[in-house]
């Protein structure tokens, strides 16, 4: 047997997550799975021949020390998926900057190097709306992002300062499709498509992740979302083992919110082949 390691966090008790679906697949093909926290100390990781980030969903609590696990793995036998360079390209939300130079459409986004409460207005009249989004550009599962309206952002100057400073941060307008129609995923493996899935907010919210009450639903995407999904696929620096592409309707076209590369939820639950298309691609990349 061959030896595959999924990388996970100590806790997963307020989470969703369906990493284990994959381990009979990957046990039919010959790989012995243990599923491992990042935060474990003295790992022997030279007894994996492969590496798999998965549910390390709280590793912007501390990145820098995430990134070192990444580095010894990326320095013993077991090949990292994704690459520690992808990583590092995927990991700051400014990547989406080069991903927009290379012709994918992204949401309209304002880069700050710090958060100034007082130029909060400023945003509003930029983007000639009356709701914003701000976020860290290094975030997992919407921590610290905020829906700001117009008429009220003052409300939250001070948990906006604690939350949000000495922050690299992105300001972006509302986009009224995410509730009214949801965020849609694509799916690849190996840069083949697997499936796509319609994420939609609870009543009054804008994340559409699980925990945060969102509801998600299998569908067959059209050709403009596949298209749309592919442009951005094509910007990614190398070969993929999976990625998720999240897309918006926003002035008429589906537009790019993220290409996630380093821990997506690939939501195996809701097509009962993904999981063994996962596996496939991964045991013929090993070969």
């Amino acid at each position: 047997m061959k030896n595959c390691v999924i990388l996970t966090m100590d806790t997963l008790d307020d989470f969703v997550v369906y990493d284990r679906l994959l381990d009979k697949p990957l046990n039919a093909l010959g790989w012995n799975v243990e599923h491992i926290s990042w935060h474990k100390k003295d790992v022997n990781w030279n007894q994996f021949d492969a590496a798999i980030i998965r549910s390390t969903w709280d590793y912007q609590e501390d990145a820098d020390a995430f990134m070192r696990v990444l580095e010894e793995i990326e320095k013993s036998k077991a090949i990292l998926f994704n690459s520690l360079a992808i990583v590092q390209w995927n990991i700051n939300k400014n990547y989406l900057r080069e991903v927009e130079s290379k012709g994918a459409k992204i949401i309209p986004t304002i880069w700050l190097e710090r958060f100034n409460f007082n130029s909060v207005q400023s945003y509003f009249d930029h983007f000639e709306t009356e709701q914003i989004i701000i976020k860290p550009t290094i975030s997992a599962n919407s921590d610290n992002t905020f829906w700001l309206k117009k008429d009220s952002f003052d409300q939250n100057k001070n948990l906006l300062k604690t939350s949000l400073e000495n922050r690299q941060l992105m300001v972006q307008p509302f986009v009224p499709a995410i509730i009214e129609q949801g965020e849609y995923s694509l799916f690849y493996f190996a840069n083949q498509y697997s499936h796509c899935i319609l994420k939609t907010p609870k009543q009054g919210d804008f994340r559409v992740q699980e925990e945060h009450g969102g509801l998600l639903k299998s569908i067959t995407p059209c050709n403009e979302l596949l298209t749309a999904a592919q442009n951005a696929l094509q910007t990614i620096p190398e070969k993929v083992l999976y990625a998720r592409i999240d897309l918006v309707q926003y002035q008429d076209e589906y537009q790019l919110m993220e290409i996630e590369l380093i821990e997506p939820s690939l939501y195996f639950n809701l097509d009962e082949n993904a999981a063994p298309r996962f596996a496939k691609a991964f045991d013929d990349w090993m070969k």
